[in-house]
Protein backbone atom coordinates (compact mmCIF):
# COMPACT_ATOMS: atom_id res chain seq x y z
CA UNK A 1 0.00 0.00 0.00
CA UNK A 2 0.98 3.38 -0.87
CA UNK A 3 1.40 6.09 1.76
CA UNK A 4 0.27 9.80 1.12
CA UNK A 5 2.01 12.31 2.93
CA UNK A 6 1.17 16.18 3.04
CA UNK A 7 2.75 19.05 1.08
CA UNK A 8 2.64 22.59 2.26
CA UNK A 9 0.25 22.73 -1.24
CA UNK A 10 -3.32 21.88 -1.03
CA UNK A 11 -4.01 18.80 -3.53
CA UNK A 12 -0.48 18.57 -4.26
CA UNK A 13 1.43 15.10 -2.26
CA UNK A 14 4.03 13.57 -1.68
CA UNK A 15 3.71 9.35 -2.14
CA UNK A 16 5.39 6.47 -1.01
CA UNK A 17 5.20 3.23 -2.57
CA UNK A 18 4.99 0.02 -1.31
CA UNK A 19 8.55 -1.61 -1.47
CA UNK A 20 10.02 -5.11 -1.33
CA UNK A 21 13.33 -5.57 -0.56
CA UNK A 22 16.18 -8.13 0.84
CA UNK A 23 19.88 -8.13 -0.02
CA UNK A 24 19.54 -9.36 -3.43
CA UNK A 25 17.60 -5.80 -4.39
CA UNK A 26 14.12 -4.72 -4.25
CA UNK A 27 10.77 -4.90 -6.15
CA UNK A 28 8.83 -1.87 -6.17
CA UNK A 29 5.05 -1.51 -7.83
CA UNK A 30 5.39 2.01 -8.21
CA UNK A 31 2.42 2.68 -9.92
CA UNK A 32 -1.15 1.46 -9.59
CA UNK A 33 -4.07 3.75 -10.38
CA UNK A 34 -6.94 1.69 -8.20
CA UNK A 35 -4.21 2.46 -4.96
CA UNK A 36 -3.89 5.88 -6.34
CA UNK A 37 -7.34 6.92 -6.54
CA UNK A 38 -8.58 5.53 -3.01
CA UNK A 39 -5.95 7.68 -1.89
CA UNK A 40 -7.34 10.11 -3.69
CA UNK A 41 -4.71 10.51 -6.09
CA UNK A 42 -6.74 11.07 -9.68
CA UNK A 43 -5.29 10.53 -13.23
CA UNK A 44 -7.20 10.01 -16.34
CA UNK A 45 -5.36 7.53 -17.86
CA UNK A 46 -1.66 7.77 -18.01
CA UNK A 47 -0.72 8.00 -21.28
CA UNK A 48 2.59 8.99 -21.87
CA UNK A 49 6.09 8.34 -19.66
CA UNK A 50 9.07 10.62 -20.05
CA UNK A 51 12.66 10.45 -18.69
CA UNK A 52 14.83 12.96 -18.67
CA UNK A 53 18.57 13.56 -17.98
CA UNK A 54 20.78 16.73 -16.39
CA UNK A 55 23.40 17.57 -15.33
CA UNK A 56 24.55 19.10 -11.55
CA UNK A 57 23.13 22.11 -11.29
CA UNK A 58 20.01 22.34 -14.21
CA UNK A 59 17.12 24.26 -13.40
CA UNK A 60 13.82 23.41 -15.80
CA UNK A 61 10.67 24.81 -15.28
CA UNK A 62 8.18 26.45 -14.16
CA UNK A 63 6.04 24.41 -16.85
CA UNK A 64 2.71 23.46 -17.09
CA UNK A 65 0.63 22.83 -20.41
CA UNK A 66 -2.71 25.07 -20.56
CA UNK A 67 -6.03 23.46 -21.02
CA UNK A 68 -7.58 21.60 -22.27
CA UNK A 69 -3.94 19.28 -22.70
CA UNK A 70 -3.49 20.53 -18.93
CA UNK A 71 -1.75 17.57 -17.24
CA UNK A 72 -1.25 15.85 -13.64
CA UNK A 73 2.26 14.31 -12.90
CA UNK A 74 3.43 11.25 -10.94
CA UNK A 75 7.50 12.32 -10.85
CA UNK A 76 10.45 10.62 -9.13
CA UNK A 77 13.99 10.53 -9.93
CA UNK A 78 15.87 7.29 -10.17
CA UNK A 79 19.28 8.18 -10.64
CA UNK A 80 21.06 11.00 -8.87
CA UNK A 81 18.82 13.57 -6.69
CA UNK A 82 16.94 16.47 -7.05
CA UNK A 83 14.45 18.97 -5.57
CA UNK A 84 11.41 19.22 -6.67
CA UNK A 85 9.92 22.51 -7.09
CA UNK A 86 6.12 22.99 -7.70
CA UNK A 87 3.85 26.05 -7.31
CA UNK A 88 -0.09 26.60 -6.88
CA UNK A 89 -1.32 28.59 -9.90
CA UNK A 90 -4.81 27.53 -9.73
CA UNK A 91 -6.73 31.47 -8.76
CA UNK A 92 -8.88 31.19 -5.59
CA UNK A 93 -6.87 28.52 -4.54
CA UNK A 94 -5.93 28.44 -0.43
CA UNK A 95 -2.18 28.37 -1.24
CA UNK A 96 -2.40 29.88 -4.68
CA UNK A 97 1.03 31.47 -5.32
CA UNK A 98 3.04 29.40 -2.59
CA UNK A 99 5.62 26.57 -3.64
CA UNK A 100 6.95 23.33 -1.72
CA UNK A 101 10.24 22.04 -2.41
CA UNK A 102 11.00 18.35 -2.10
CA UNK A 103 14.28 16.28 -2.30
CA UNK A 104 13.47 13.15 -4.51
CA UNK A 105 16.28 10.31 -5.27
CA UNK A 106 16.33 6.60 -5.90
CA UNK A 107 15.26 4.06 -3.11
CA UNK A 108 18.15 2.75 -0.48
CA UNK A 109 16.52 0.81 2.15
CA UNK A 110 19.06 2.82 4.54
CA UNK A 111 17.36 5.71 3.92
CA UNK A 112 14.00 6.20 4.94
CA UNK A 113 13.54 9.62 2.97
CA UNK A 114 14.55 7.96 -0.30
CA UNK A 115 12.14 6.49 -3.22
CA UNK A 116 9.71 9.28 -2.80
CA UNK A 117 7.08 10.13 -5.97
CA UNK A 118 5.97 13.96 -6.20
CA UNK A 119 1.66 13.90 -7.22
CA UNK A 120 1.45 16.94 -9.11
CA UNK A 121 -2.55 17.78 -9.88
CA UNK A 122 -3.64 19.76 -13.15
CA UNK A 123 -3.18 24.05 -12.30
CA UNK A 124 0.31 23.54 -11.06
CA UNK A 125 3.63 24.66 -11.92
CA UNK A 126 6.53 22.20 -12.02
CA UNK A 127 10.39 22.53 -12.34
CA UNK A 128 13.81 20.96 -10.25
CA UNK A 129 16.96 21.65 -9.75
CA UNK A 130 19.29 18.49 -10.28
CA UNK A 131 21.75 17.85 -7.44
CA UNK A 132 24.23 15.49 -9.43
CA UNK A 133 25.44 14.97 -12.43
CA UNK A 134 23.42 12.22 -14.54
CA UNK A 135 20.62 12.86 -12.43
CA UNK A 136 17.41 11.39 -14.48
CA UNK A 137 13.78 11.80 -13.78
CA UNK A 138 10.63 9.78 -14.65
CA UNK A 139 7.24 11.38 -15.26
CA UNK A 140 3.83 9.29 -15.80
CA UNK A 141 1.51 11.75 -17.20
CA UNK A 142 -2.62 11.78 -17.97
CA UNK A 143 -2.40 13.89 -20.90
CA UNK A 144 -0.52 14.22 -24.34
CA UNK A 145 2.31 16.50 -24.91
CA UNK A 146 1.21 19.36 -26.78
CA UNK A 147 3.73 21.99 -27.26
CA UNK A 148 0.99 24.15 -28.53
CA UNK A 149 0.10 24.16 -25.05
CA UNK A 150 2.79 24.96 -23.00
CA UNK A 151 3.28 27.23 -21.02
CA UNK A 152 5.68 28.60 -17.96
CA UNK A 153 6.33 30.94 -14.72
CA UNK A 154 9.50 32.80 -14.30
CA UNK A 155 11.52 29.99 -12.21
CA UNK A 156 13.27 32.51 -10.43
CA UNK A 157 9.74 34.91 -9.92
CA UNK A 158 11.21 36.81 -6.00
CA UNK A 159 7.64 37.00 -5.47
CA UNK A 160 7.16 33.10 -5.26
CA UNK A 161 9.95 33.29 -2.63
CA UNK A 162 11.94 29.81 -3.80
CA UNK A 163 14.69 30.05 -1.86
CA UNK A 164 16.81 28.64 -5.27
CA UNK A 165 20.10 30.31 -3.82
CA UNK A 166 19.88 28.76 -0.12
CA UNK A 167 19.93 25.36 -2.38
CA UNK A 168 22.81 26.51 -4.55
CA UNK A 169 24.46 27.29 -1.58
CA UNK A 170 23.77 24.13 0.27
CA UNK A 171 24.47 21.52 -2.86
CA UNK A 172 27.62 23.52 -4.03
CA UNK A 173 26.41 24.78 -7.00
CA UNK A 174 28.32 27.63 -8.44
CA UNK A 175 26.42 28.90 -11.33
CA UNK A 176 22.40 27.14 -12.22
CA UNK A 177 21.93 25.94 -15.46
CA UNK A 178 18.81 27.34 -17.46
CA UNK A 179 17.53 27.08 -20.98
CA UNK A 180 16.85 30.78 -22.45
CA UNK A 181 13.67 29.86 -23.16
CA UNK A 182 12.93 29.48 -19.04
CA UNK A 183 14.41 32.80 -18.67
CA UNK A 184 12.14 34.74 -20.57
CA UNK A 185 8.75 32.98 -19.09
CA UNK A 186 6.47 35.82 -16.98
CA UNK A 187 5.99 36.37 -13.11
CA UNK A 188 2.99 34.70 -11.49
CA UNK A 189 1.78 38.09 -11.05
CA UNK A 190 2.20 39.37 -14.62
CA UNK A 191 0.57 36.18 -16.26
CA UNK A 192 -2.86 35.29 -17.45
CA UNK A 193 -5.39 33.48 -14.85
CA UNK A 194 -4.56 30.00 -16.64
CA UNK A 195 -6.44 28.33 -14.04
CA UNK A 196 -9.35 28.42 -11.29
CA UNK A 197 -9.38 26.35 -8.13
CA UNK A 198 -12.55 23.96 -7.88
CA UNK A 199 -13.42 23.08 -4.27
Amino acid sequence: MLKKIETELQDCYIVEPSVFGDDRGYFSPFFIQKDMEENGLFFEGVVQCNRSKSAKGVVRGLHFQKDPKCQTKLVEVINGAAIDVVVDIRKGSPTYGKHTAVLLKPYDSNDKTSGRQLYVPRGFAHGFISLEDNTIFQYLIDNDYAPSMEGGILWNDPELGIDWNGMFKEYGIDKPLTSEKDSKHLTLRKSPDYFKYNK
